[in-house]
């Protein structure tokens, strides 16, 4: 008798003693009368003072659902900044009394590892702004708490013009500062602080909930302000600008997919637009959204079937201080044909090869192209016959960008003197000690330079003492109006005088009737372009009319007085138009 009692007290001494040593507190609750029959050690010495303000029930047994057998809960301390996982069960106790078993677990240090996973999560490791995941956990709150007080909430989608010349051009060191700086601008302005994301590489969304959307015009134009001054990276000034599509909630859409999908069709409007512009969106956009997604797949595949799509047009540069008027060379133009969508204007698809970063392989096709008919031209009687190529700034920045031309001048065996590459000055890129840079090493291969579009954007008189270029290419904008605007008139005769005296040549585009022809007479231009004297025209058709002898040399004949006479021919006809 006394071996069993001495047992039992054995087992009960044990089982205290392994309760009292566990990692969590326990408490056994009578279920009719509340009194807590027992407790173990973590429980007293964890929370004595609980236990003295007869507290401790209502903090861990609150909201628990009456005639529950078994449960847990999450329970916030609050007075002790602590988090406990609270499990409870019902059992018989010394065999015939009800009562509930509580374990409590403290979970803080897990709750805060949680909670610093979920912030990584949600988190832009560049920036420190949240990211995509988050947004689309958020918005998809906002646009529910909208559509259940009736309010209009709205979304900013912004998308950076010249990131790729920043990011690929100067290093990603320098794309990543520019990140960080156009991040800690956007989190620093009111209102919207806590609902700035960047949810792709150059990409950023802005939220703004229906509580704020009084401030919507003071929020865009402050953004639109923080892009029109330079952004300070390492140690000088670069340009950035931005394009914005602007859509609202839930009108516009009931979820994050939807809403994406037509800010992104706002923000490419904006950029088609010129770029640096904000765009809301309309049901009109929405039409003409799926010819664009149309273009864009048809645009990739043209692409890799090795640009069999992509015709490069010749219009012929004219030479007006000779007489006759000789053609002298042509500018190359794309055009796209798309077997599908058809013949597609370039300022249609420029913009969008831009945008989805083909215009470098385009380009780059463009200048092969040029050089091979140029190389051509030379060999057919015209040794001096050269090939203008326009070079973006995207392609311009790149780091192989010297390498690239020398490899195809070499694989085309063109005399790199008959080569021009028109660049204009970037709205963007302020460097310009790396842009000479590039272009005198692209001068030291032969290559000739021509400034395009001059008069326009950022161009100025100095840039034209620090570039090192050949020619000068007056924009299209001063003709239009030629003969009855004293301004334009000043403005050619001023570059022409001025680029005779620093020994460039001058260029006129987009002369296209007689009285405006006849006006430049006296003003020092060289070389003029325009549908005056011809359009733009396929590579056949260009050498059919402009390159002596052609005819002569498909027919098996040719040779320098056959030359001579076709370009004879040719000067009269061009003077006579």
């Amino acid at each position: 008798m006394h071996n069993s009692i001495d047992m039992k007290q054995g087992w009960e001494e044990a089982l205290e003693s392994i309760l009292n040593n566990m990692g969590c507190a326990v408490y056994v609750r009578d279920a009719e009368t509340q009194e807590i029959l027992y407790a173990n050690r973590v429980l007293y010495s964890t929370f004595d003072e609980e236990i003295r303000e007869g507290v401790l029930i209502g903090l861990f047994e609150q909201d628990m659902v009456p005639g529950c057998i078994r449960g847990s809960r999450k329970v916030h301390h609050i007075r002790r900044g602590r988090w406990y996982d609270v499990y409870y069960t019902r059992m018989e106790w010394m065999g015939d009394r009800a009562v509930t078993l509580f374990v409590i677990h403290d979970i803080t240090e897990k709750k805060a590892f949680q909670k610093r996973m979920e912030k990584q999560s949600y988190t832009d490791l560049v920036t420190g702004l949240y990211n995509r995941l988050c947004c689309e956990r958020d918005l998809t709150d906002y646009i529910r708490a909208a559509e259940i007080s009736g309010g209009k909430g709205i979304l900013l989608y912004l998308d950076l013009d010249d990131f790729k010349n920043i990011n690929d051009g100067l290093g990603h060191q320098y794309g990543d500062m520019l990140l960080k700086a156009v991040s800690r601008s956007l989190k620093g302005m009111e209102g919207i602080e806590n609902t700035c994301y960047r949810v792709g590489g150059d990409e950023f969304i802005i939220i703004i909930p229906p509580s704020g959307c009084r401030s919507l015009r003071e929020i865009v134009n402050g953004i639109v302000e923080l892009f029109e001054k330079p952004w300070y990276l390492g140690d000088r000034d670069y340009y950035c600008t931005m394009s914005m599509g602007i859509v609202s909630f839930p009108g516009d859409g009931r979820s994050f997919h939807e809403l994406m999908k037509k800010a992104d069709i706002a923000m490419y409007e904006a950029k088609k637009q010129g770029k640096n512009r904000v765009a809301v969106y309309s049901g009109q956009m929405g039409a003409v959204s799926g010819r664009r997604l149309d273009m864009e797949k048809n645009m990739r595949d043209a692409v890799l079937m090795d640009y069999e799509e992509f015709r490069i047009y010749f219009q012929p540069i004219i030479d007006v201080r000779e007489p006759g008027f000789p053609c002298v060379g042509a500018e190359a133009l794309i055009r796209w044909d798309s077997g599908e969508l058809g013949l597609i204007p370039p300022d249609e698809f420029i913009p969008l090869a831009e945008y989805l970063g083909l215009i470098n392989p385009i380009g780059s096709h463009v200048l092969r192209e040029a050089c091979r008919h140029c190389k051509k031209w030379n060999d057919s009687g015209c040794p001096d016959y050269k090939v203008n190529v326009n070079l973006s700034v995207i392609q311009l920045l790149q780091s192989d960008i010297v390498e690239s031309v020398e490899g195809i001048l070499q694989e085309s065996g063109l005399n790199p003197r008959n080569l021009t590459l028109e660049v204009t000055e970037s709205l963007a890129i302020q460097d310009m000690e790396r842009v000479k840079d590039i272009l005198g090493r692209i001068k030291e291969l032969g290559v000739r330079i021509a400034l395009d579009d001059f008069g326009t954007g950022y161009s100025s008189l100095n840039h034209i003492r620090e570039l090192p270029l050949d020619v000068i290419k007056v924009d299209q904008s001063f003709v239009k109006d030629l003969s009855g605007d004293a301004y334009s008139q000043s403005f050619i005769r001023m570059v022409g005088e001025l680029a005779e005296t620093i020994g460039v040549s001058i260029c006129v585009e987009g002369i296209e009737t007689r009285e405006q022809f006849q006006i430049l007479e006296g003003m020092k231009v060289r070389m003029v372009q325009g549908y005056y004297f011809d359009r733009p025209l396929p590579g056949d058709k260009f050498e059919k009319k402009y390159v002596p002898g052609w005819n002569d040399k498909a027919e098996g004949r040719g040779g320098r007085e056959d030359c001579r006479l076709q370009k004879e021919f040719t000067n009269d006809q061009c003077g006579n138009m």
